[in-house]
């Protein structure tokens, strides 16, 4: 695969993570395999666009533009995704940096024609440097992580995870784009789950489909101190109810919640079984982790019986848009690339 064959795209919406997106940036020029651009999308925020504009008026690898549709993650990767050039897409949180392989490890999972997409493991990094005692690795997805349960290696998947993956160029030929109205929306509440209807989509478009994760393919992503306590997990848990919901009505609720139910019913019990043992040990957080996940799941629960009874009345929607823009390479381009 050619070493500028791989777009990468950084959706971004507030200066208060001007450090971090740097970082991001800066984590993706030192790949081992070189990003043939980054894309930096700026959510309706012309004053953090003017200032990255400046910040990299004179670099040729990267380009800053503005989300040209409705405000919100999904619509910022759509315009990402329309104006890139690579053969594969990859997306990479604004709060997140890459390990130097990250992009090779990717690329390695295209090797096979019927790969459509690759994601990677995602390490928190913990705003207080050290996770939460109460806080179970069942639940790392909250913090937009790689959560205990998720097999090792190189594996097959129903979905990858939005903030550290990749997709064919064809996938969105074929699937359309992110959903809006379904995901991350600025400072809303923290829906999620657009990633896991796109995934569902491009298979049935595509029933010939591998979608895979290699947990070679690390990013270390910075939890700040708000997603540390108790308050955020309730809300985020309840959030993720809600986007579940959409997802079943729109998709099914055999496809929507086929990974859930292993994940309920096998991986959730044995971390309550371990905390509940830790407790008996008198090792510190046991008893806080075996609470942590039976919330996690009440409130997942409550926030997916609202979210289908909203969407059965038809009060809450969203949308799948066709993705216009720069097309799939063709072999002259390939062979410019190389």
């Amino acid at each position: 695969m050619s070493e500028q064959s791989i777009s990468v795209v950084v959706c971004v919406y507030t200066e208060d993570r001007w450090e971090d997106i740097l970082a991001a940036v800066s984590s993706v020029r030192a790949q081992s395999l070189p990003a043939r651009e980054t894309l930096l999308v700026v959510d309706h925020n012309t004053t953090l666009l003017d200032r990255l504009t400046r910040e990299y008026e004179e670099a040729d690898d990267v380009r800053v533009l503005a989300n040209a549709g409705p405000r919100g993650l999904s619509a910022g990767r759509n315009t990402g995704i329309a104006v890139a050039h690579g053969e594969i897409i990859a997306f990479l949180d604004d709060d997140a940096v890459a390990e130097r392989d990250w992009l090779r490890h990717f690329a390695a999972g295209y090797e096979d024609p019927r790969v459509m997409a690759v994601g990677g493991r995602t390490m928190p990094i913990w705003a207080s440097g050290r996770r939460p005692a109460w806080f179970p690795e069942e639940f790392d997805w909250v913090v937009g992580c790689t959560y205990k349960g998720l097999p090792p290696g190189r594996v097959r998947v129903r979905n990858v995870l939005g903030g550290n993956a990749s997709f064919r160029r064809t996938a969105f030929d074929a699937a359309g784009g992110f959903a809006t109205g379904i995901g991350r929306d600025g400072d809303k509440r923290p829906l999620g789950c657009e990633e896991t209807e796109l995934c569902i989509r491009l298979t049935r478009a595509r029933p010939d489909a591998i979608l895979l994760i290699d947990d070679r393919a690390v990013i270390h992503h910075r939890v700040p101190p708000v997603r540390e306590h108790f308050a955020y997990f309730r809300t985020r848990t309840y959030a993720e109810g809600l986007s579940k919901a959409l997802v079943a009505r729109s998709v099914g609720a055999g496809k929507g919640l086929e990974s859930e139910r292993r994940y309920t019913s096998r991986v959730l019990p044995a971390g309550v079984a371990r905390g509940l043992r830790d407790a008996v040990l008198a090792r510190p957080g046991g008893a806080g982790r075996a609470v942590a996940i039976v919330t996690g799941v009440l409130t997942a629960a409550g926030g997916y019986a609202l979210g289908s009874i909203r969407a059965r009345r038809g009060g809450a929607t969203f949308s799948v848009v066709e993705i216009e823009g720069v097309p799939s390479p063709t072999t002259d381009d390939k062979e410019a690339a190389a």
